[in-house]
């Protein structure tokens, strides 16, 4: 990645450090019982297109990696899940949501939960230390989505998983410059088809790319010109 001071969505999520997001968990998939323990502003805060941790089981006493945290919501849902005797790691390249992240944490009972900055396509971790990675709609905000998956294998474990809960474009969009896309415009400019994007998780070297969720995409901000364009994924990925 030639810039690593700006990316799209920066602004974007800089601002919804500083001033909240009202949303609701519950339509992205999660339980009363996942998000009872959560930290609120984390709740409040919470940005996604899915569950990635309810793509597969996690198990007392792994090392989750949270891609793009944000505020904490799904590091949060997985540490409850690893249990004391595990940990979880959440990179963003916001300063300011990994300062809110970590203010929750600090203010929550979690003492094995942390949250750095870091890009995705050059995490701040060692080789093989994990055993799950999630990631919720954030791997399609990078231009080079091959290099997401590439340090993605490189941080994981042999055997470990990635799971991914992301967007993807279908059929032909219309210009990022079109009237009334102002709030997708940089996006659509990183965005690429589902082929694409399994190919690049392929070509990363990843022994299973399973497609395990596939839906149209209807949310509050999809206009018109984007009604049935945009597809959210649920996939799994083994190393």
């Amino acid at each position: 990645m030639k810039n690593k001071t700006h990316k799209p969505g920066h602004e974007q999520y800089t601002k919804i450090a500083a001033e909240g997001l009202a949303g609701s968990a519950k339509s992205l998939g999660y339980t009363e019982e996942e998000i009872r323990n959560v930290p609120a502003g984390a709740v409040r805060m919470g940005l996604g297109c899915g569950n990635p941790a309810a793509l597969a089981e996690l198990k007392q006493g792994q090392v989750v990696l949270d891609l793009g945290s944000g505020a904490g919501l799904d590091a949060f849902v997985a540490v409850q899940k690893v249990g004391p005797e595990g940990k979880v790691i959440g990179v963003d390249m916001t300063p300011e949501m990994v300062d809110k992240a970590n203010q929750f944490a600090n203010e929550s009972p979690y003492r094995n939960v942390e949250f750095k900055v870091g890009w995705i396509e050059n995490l701040p971790v060692p080789d093989g230390s994990v055993d799950v990675i999630i990631s919720n709609c954030v791997i399609n905000h990078s231009p080079d989505k091959l290099a997401v998956f590439r340090e993605a294998l490189r941080v994981l474990r042999p055997g470990g998983l990635l799971l991914v809960a992301d967007l993807v474009v279908k059929g032909q969009i219309p210009s990022p410059d079109s009237p009334g896309l102002e709030v997708w415009k940089e996006w659509l400019g990183v965005a690429c088809g589902r082929e694409e994007y399994l190919a690049a998780a392929n070509r990363a070297g990843f022994a299973e790319v399973t497609v395990v969720e596939e839906c149209v995409y209807t949310g509050p901000a999809v206009t018109d010109l984007l009604a049935g364009k945009i597809v959210s994924l649920g996939l799994r990925l083994r190393k």
